[in-house]
């Protein structure tokens, strides 16, 4: 009955935004606030302020108070004159949409959005809202701002930025003057790596849990880590332990031209979509991190093996929209 409900109040939403904002689909930058796209009403301090203004004329017109007519009419005239202060606050500003950095599922997004005020006046007391979030800044003369919104991004996948409102209450904070629009501005979340993850599968016959299958003089000695559960015992640093230190694990390096193979289809059965795309991505970052070359495959999609921003950027992509009905559109070449 609640999601009902919800859909029912988006989808009543949806509709008012269009026929009374004029929005829809994601409009390309920049967006030109004119005169046809910003709304100005009372607030709610604006509603009280009228209505102590109605009762002050009430009593200057009951007593005759010739001095509470003029007290009446001059702090009308100063909300009169806050609307259009507040309306050209607003006025001629450009939005674009700027760069918004991927994050993991469960983290923050933050949009930046780049605010032009082309006027030789600043811009005080601006509020950017979107996702029930809001930001407060203002904008200097006759310069470009960014502008930055943090979003909660519970899961993986796009997170468009959406419907987002810029206002302002200034200068009185009597009158709200508004503009509604949908910037083209989306996220990529990243599916959370799993935190404690099995080692790298450093033999591209690895067993299915992303074990090591190593033979002797095939690695060298690079260090020492904390241990982990599902370390092999036989790498266990044994003397440290026995001379009262922690438990610690002996870390080997790869012989040369060694690859990585993370495969779909080689994690356990019993692991679910989300779980195995959380390995695919600690084993990722992990791999990146190290300097290795690895390959990805997932059902219908392989990427050959390679290492580097672009190959490491394009992996964790393909893991984010796995499933999705936007992955399609990703090049999977």
């Amino acid at each position: 009955m609640t999601s009902l409900v919800t859909s029912f109040v988006a989808g009543l939403r949806r509709t008012t935004d269009r026929w009374l904002f004029r929005i829809g689909a994601p409009e390309p930058g920049p967006i030109r606030l004119g005169q046809r796209r910003i709304y100005v009403l009372p607030s709610a301090a604006g509603i009280g302020f009228a209505v102590a203004l109605l009762v002050m004329l009430l009593a200057a017109i009951n007593y005759n108070l010739s001095l509470g007519y003029a007290l009446v009419f001059t702090l009308g005239g100063s909300a009169a004159a806050s609307m259009l202060h507040a309306f050209r606050n607003l006025y001629g500003l450009s939005i674009r949409p700027g760069r918004c950095a991927p994050v993991f599922a469960g983290d923050t997004a933050v949009f930046h959005l780049l605010i032009d005020n082309p006027a030789p006046r600043r811009r005080p007391a601006l509020r950017l809202g979107a996702h029930g979030h809001w930001s407060v800044f203002e904008l200097p003369a006759a310069q470009e701002t960014a502008a930055a919104l943090a979003c909660p991004a519970p899961r993986r996948g796009r997170l468009a930025l959406g419907r987002s409102v810029l206002e302002t209450r200034w200068p009185l904070g009597l009158i709200r003057a508004w503009s509604v629009f949908v910037p083209d501005a989306e996220c990529l979340v990243l599916p959370a790596p799993e935190p404690d993850p099995p080692p790298l599968p450093l033999d591209a016959g690895g067993d299915a849990h992303g074990g090591r299958r190593t033979r002797e003089g095939d690695n060298d000695f690079a260090g020492l880590r904390a241990h982990r559960s599902a370390d092999s015992p036989r790498h266990v640093a044994w003397k440290v332990l026995a001379r009262g230190g922690p438990m610690l694990t002996k870390e080997f390096s790869s012989g040369r031209g060694r690859e990585l193979l993370l495969d779909w289809e080689r994690l356990p059965p019993g692991l679910d979509d989300e779980r195995r795309l959380s390995r695919l991505v600690a084993w990722v970052i992990a791999a990146e991190r190290a300097g290795l070359r690895y390959a990805l495959v997932l059902p219908g999609v392989r990427v050959p093996a390679a290492n580097g921003g672009a190959h490491h950027a394009r992996c964790l992509r393909l893991l984010a929209l796995h499933g999705l009905a936007d992955a399609a559109m990703e090049d999977e070449a």
